[in-house]
């Protein structure tokens, strides 16, 4: 191979660029693996099927942040590049929660420190991830001689088909409880389906 087909090495400051939206991204990641778990582990709040799709994305966007950091560590872009699907199929999941929410299909638990619902603070860590990771890998896009505008766009619709095919696969919802829930038997511990009290 010829020196003149290798991929070029991006300037030293566009790398750094590149290497803080890798760590904003670990970070962020960090974070949304560690809030999803302690919300089961410690509050005893049990994951519906949409909340699982999130947290099964969350960490696997974290495990490959934490290998390519090990493995790859001079090519910061093309580890963000390969977080972009994970991310964004993530964020299509919890858009389309949050959706359900809004709409009142759905009622969530609150969740860490009462701050809005765990849909909400699930979409807000996904919002940031997809920013982090796109950009990374927008800016060391020349890491690689594949990795441009056109594999960056199909790596995002990737993840978006991901993330419809998780919505159009998931059980079904369950049915709209006949009478109102106890609030002592039955704890607001789960995404459910809310009562609605009928109309004279």
């Amino acid at each position: 191979m010829s020196q003149s087909t290798l991929p070029k090495s991006p300037p030293d400051g566009l790398w750094r660029c590149t290497a803080n939206w890798l760590t904003a991204a670990t970070i962020f990641s960090a974070v949304g693996t560690a809030g999803s778990l302690f919300l089961s582990i410690s509050l005893g709040l049990k994951a519906c099927p949409l909340c699982f799709y999130q947290r099964s994305f969350v960490m696997a966007v974290l495990a490959v942040l934490a290998l390519g950091r090990f493995l790859e560590r001079s090519r910061p872009g093309l580890i963000c590049f390969l977080c972009v699907p994970l991310t964004w199929a993530g964020l299509g999941v919890a858009a389309f929660h949050e959706y359900l929410v809004l709409s009142n299909v759905l009622e969530c638990p609150q969740a860490l420190f009462g701050i809005g619902t765990a849909p909400v603070q699930s979409l807000v860590v996904f919002i940031v991830l997809a920013v982090a990771v796109s950009s990374g890998a927008w800016c060391g896009r020349e890491e690689t001689r594949r990795q441009n505008a056109s594999t960056l766009v199909s790596a995002v619709l990737l993840g978006l088909v991901l993330a419809a095919a998780c919505v159009k696969s998931s059980p079904p919802l369950p049915p709209v409880p006949a009478v109102a829930y106890d609030p002592i038997k039955q704890p607001l511990d789960t995404c459910r389906r809310p009562f609605t009290a009928p109309k004279n």
